[in-house]
């Protein structure tokens, strides 16, 4: 049975990014109260100033975490365990935190919530689609080319709408504590593949070039650090890409699961689709600044 939370609200840590954007509707169409706290919003929330961290939760019934930071830095198992333990103190009832499929140096960020006290629920979405149209691959994209080191590494590339609408079942819903879910998408691509079915949905001749990961590493230490990382210093950005895309080039990404499905009660979205509606914004036709 769920509950009804009209009068406490829901708290939202990083309503700002893919997930947080897509989440906050999707509460509030449920007719469920949002609080949306970070630096720039209305309710303030800093990671590193614990005296914004009290102001944000008092009163909530729920929050979702999206640690903005690193989340493989020893600073990150710290800081969240002390906000599962303030959330526990404020009568918080649920703890969920957004992690990441396949990244195991994320781990004792989870471990660190999970022995808070606090009830939690863990989300490891796998990468999103929008990757390819909100983030860091849509310059390289659109420029004619994406150089990546993971090979023929097979991801089970996700919707972040699907990880939002099952977010806000998890916040909402009874039966989700206690529990990890993986969110996949329903196929298996590799990066090169990802690239092919944009090229050919959009005519554009879009490739995608394999690289050593050393080459990688140079690339991201002489580009520098992008929006929205920029509380990162340009060698922990170096190590935590290069992270993300070994696991991909390992295998060990390579699998999917039902989890989407269980949540929501529906298939998660295709890439294809997810193609399709994209390049009718046209975002695939800009030249990156």
């Amino acid at each position: 049975m769920t509950e009804n939370l009209t009068e406490r609200p829901i708290v939202v840590l990083g309503g700002l990014g893919k997930v947080g954007r897509r989440l906050v509707p999707a509460l509030r169409d449920g007719g469920h109260p949002v609080r949306v706290a970070s630096r720039s919003s209305e309710q303030h929330f800093d990671w590193l100033d614990t005296a914004t961290w009290a102001p944000a939760l008092e009163g909530a019934r729920a929050v979702y975490v999206v640690y903005l930071q690193n989340l493989f830095s020893p600073e990150a198992a710290v800081r969240l365990r002390s906000l599962g333990e303030l959330a526990l103190s404020l009568g918080v009832e649920r703890v969920v935190l957004q992690s990441a499929r396949g990244w195991p140096e994320a781990y004792p960020a989870e471990v660190a919530v999970r022995s808070s006290g606090a009830p939690w629920t863990i989300l490891r979405p796998a990468w999103f689609f929008q990757n390819f149209s909100e983030a860091l691959l849509v310059h390289p994209l659109v420029a004619g080319e994406v150089r990546l080191p993971t090979g023929d590494g097979r991801e089970a590339f996700v919707d972040a709408q699907d990880v939002a609408e099952a977010a806000a079942r998890v916040l909402t819903e009874d039966g989700h504590t206690g529990r990890l879910y993986e969110l996949t998408g329903p196929r298996l691509l590799t990066f090169g593949d990802a690239v092919a079915e944009i090229a050919a949905g959009t005519g554009h001749d879009f490739r995608f070039s394999a690289q050593s990961a050393e080459e990688f590493a140079a690339e991201m230490r002489a580009a520098g650090v992008p929006e929205p990382y920029r509380y990162m210093d340009t060698e922990e950005f170096a190590r935590m890409e290069s992270s993300l895309f070994a696991q991909v080039h390992s295998g060990a990404n390579g699998y999917l699961t039902d989890a989407v499905e269980r949540i929501l009660g529906r298939a998660p979205r295709d890439f294809a689709d997810y193609v399709r509606e994209t390049a009718a914004t046209g975002v695939w036709d800009k030249q990156p600044s």
